[in-house]
């Protein structure tokens, strides 16, 4: 199959051309879940060991972590 190349001239009069490069296999998805059951606007990724989870929620959040939170 061949994938054409894609050349775009922007306002500032920089070119570039895009290419595709080729996709590698998909890797093993692990044993590790992502749970975001109870993810906002701003949750911050957390690794829970209890669980073996990766989790984002309402408690690790940009905000909390800015405002005095524990990291």
């Amino acid at each position: 199959m061949t994938t054409n190349n894609q050349v775009s001239v922007n306002s500032a009069k920089i070119v570039e051309v895009v290419t595709a490069g080729p996709q590698g296999p998909k890797g093993d998805a692990g044993s590790i879940d992502i749970d975001t059951t109870n993810a906002v606007e701003g949750s911050v990724l957390t690794f829970d060991s209890s669980n073996n989870k990766i989790i984002a929620n309402n408690v690790n959040t940009i905000t909390s972590l800015v405002d005095g939170g524990n990291f």
